[in-house]
């Protein structure tokens, strides 16, 4: 059971590979193939990190692993999206070249920062994650998006901008930080409570 965080992780970027060729290939029933493929590397998102702290093998390098790994996974999903649906990443194009923007830039100032990537894991950005993903699959089945995917691109902004905040205001890298008013009881010097099922 110690293993099974990183086989879950592995899982996701194979997943995200996958999905990629299927897209290719125009495979029949890609719908339904990719929405379920997206469901079951969300469900190994949740349950890595749980699994984890459960069996006490929740580390800097895993959480660090946890952060790219998710990375990949959705500019997959969104690269095999737009293979599909490339009009509505047209019609869009404004609003996601800001949003891959800003989230560049948490990156940038990250790794300008502490020469790390960013791992905050924060309770907006798994809310974001959530309506990202909601944000996918109408796109997958419906080949558009209008209130779910401005919402997406909203919240996605709010958060993003949350992470770059939580990055100034450590004074050393840090993951696992819940919000930027964790961060700035972590810059006091003060302890701040984690979630058991969410962060740790």
């Amino acid at each position: 059971m110690q293993k099974l965080p990183i086989v879950l992780l592995y899982s996701r970027l194979a997943i995200g590979c996958v999905i990629i060729v299927f897209s290719v290939l125009q495979l029949e029933y890609y719908s339904f193939i990719a929405v379920l493929l997206l469901s079951i590397g969300l469900l190994t998102d949740i349950f890595d990190g749980i699994i984890a702290r459960k069996y006490n093998v929740s580390s800097e390098k895993l959480r660090r692993l946890d952060s790219t790994i998710d990375q990949f996974f959705f500019i997959a999903f969104t690269i095999a999206t737009y293979i599909q649906c490339p009009e509505f990443f047209k019609s869009n194009a404004l609003k996601l070249l800001l949003l891959i923007g800003v989230e560049s830039l948490t990156y940038a100032v990250s790794y300008i920062k502490f020469k790390k990537e960013i791992a905050t894991h924060t309770i907006g950005a798994k809310l974001w994650t959530l309506v990202l993903f909601a944000t996918l699959v109408q796109i997958i089945i419906q080949g558009e998006s209008v209130i779910l995917f401005n919402l997406c691109f909203w919240l996605g902004l709010a958060t993003r901008i949350e992470i770059i905040g939580i990055i100034i205001a450590l004074k050393k890298w840090t993951n696992d930080v819940p919000s930027f008013y964790h961060a700035l009881q972590l810059r006091k010097g003060k302890a701040i409570k984690r979630h058991k099922l969410f962060n740790g």
